[in-house]
């Protein structure tokens, strides 16, 4: 079981930054999130979208801004689940709580973060009748360890940049690599497009346009998809692989969260903004998109400050005898758990006698 100090669900910008505010406090935090990397949306889904309300960035792409929030948290030295989702919240009788995944990874603290964004996000299937009995047997929907694709035969469904960038990518690791996508045009960036059909003219990565893939075989494991144009010709391909991962993006939703008792509207949660953006669970505390209340503004920035402001009271909760002493990093410094210290440099004034 993973103890901590700070469980966050989340690890998008606000959960990350979570890990910065806890470690000031000298709180320790693992996040837990249902994709394969942090970041949240802005890895997943728009990494090399510009962001322009980042305070002192003008402009900024949103992977550069996980990129940058990593480093920042990096001396907290954070715990990561990732690609398992948060199912139970189970509260014990010290008033703690134990979060276990949708793999079984339990996890025990006394403060419990919903930082979740829009909620887990779920991957769009294609509507194949037996596509649910391949699943984790050659059907993967995120690609956690490219190693695993290392000599074996793949094909990516998709028109966006996760399934370009994977193609291009795994054109050098997979031996066999085939994208299908319905339409001719991809939605992906320039660049990419661009190079996913300079590999398909070198034979590296077999490219079926204004197609989709109908069926799937195999006994045990994935054997076969089944290609089907969208053209005039209706023509079928028959082709052997190991590995089916069809990239259509991510559905929000509130998930399992949404049966843990909690107070939801609108399909948000529900909380005290006035005070701490405690949930009506004490102990639970929601940041970030996820949460609703009055006045309520969805942006990085606003999830960035809910984040400061609840860890002041997660500290109470978990030092109820001790009173912290809020101090200026300006002042104080930043003093990781690593043994790294950041402070600015004292200037010496020297007295003339």
């Amino acid at each position: 079981m993973i103890k901590t100090d700070i469980i966050i669900i989340g690890a998008g910008p606000t959960g990350l930054f979570t890990v910065f505010e806890a470690g000031l406090l000298k709180l320790k935090c693992h996040l837990i999130d249902a994709l394969a990397q942090p970041g949240g949306q802005c890895s997943e889904i728009y990494p090399k979208k510009p962001i322009y309300d980042i305070p002192a960035y003008p402009e900024i792409l949103a992977g550069d801004l996980v990129s940058k929030l990593m480093e920042q948290i990096k001396p907290f030295e954070p715990g990561f689940t990732l690609g398992e989702r948060a199912e139970t919240l189970d509260k014990q009788e010290d008033g703690s709580f134990i979060v276990t995944t949708s793999k079984g990874t339990q996890h025990h603290a006394p403060v419990v973060v919903i930082a979740g964004g829009l909620g887990s996000f779920e991957p769009r299937k294609p509507l194949i009748a037996n596509l649910n009995l391949f699943e984790s047997k050659g059907v993967e929907y995120m690609i956690k360890d490219p190693e695993v694709f290392r000599n074996k035969k793949v094909v990516i469904s998709g028109g966006g940049d996760s399934a370009l960038d994977w193609s291009i990518f795994l054109a050098d690791v997979a031996s066999e690599v085939s994208l299908v996508h319905r339409r001719n045009e991809f939605r992906g960036a320039l660049d990419s497009v661009e190079k996913a059909r300079e590999l398909a003219k070198l034979g590296k990565i077999q490219l079926y346009t204004e197609a989709e893939v109908k069926e799937i075989h195999g006994k045990e494991d994935l054997q076969a998809v089944v290609i089907k144009y969208n053209d005039e010709t209706k023509e079928e391909s028959y082709v052997e692989t190991d590995y089916f991962i069809p990239l259509f993006g991510l559905s929000p939703k509130l998930g399992p969260i949404g049966n843990w008792g909690l107070e939801i509207e609108k399909n948000a949660i529900k909380v005290n903004n006035a005070k701490d953006y405690q949930t009506n669970i004490p102990g639970v505390f929601a940041i970030g998109d996820v949460n609703t209340y009055e006045g309520k503004l969805k942006l990085i920035l606003s999830g960035f400050h809910e984040a400061a402001v609840m860890c002041q009271y997660a500290y109470q909760i978990i030092n109820p005898d001790k009173r912290y002493v809020m101090k200026y990093t300006t002042v104080g410094g930043v003093e990781g758990f690593d043994g790294s210290k950041k402070e600015a440099k004292k200037e010496v004034v020297q007295s003339i006698s």
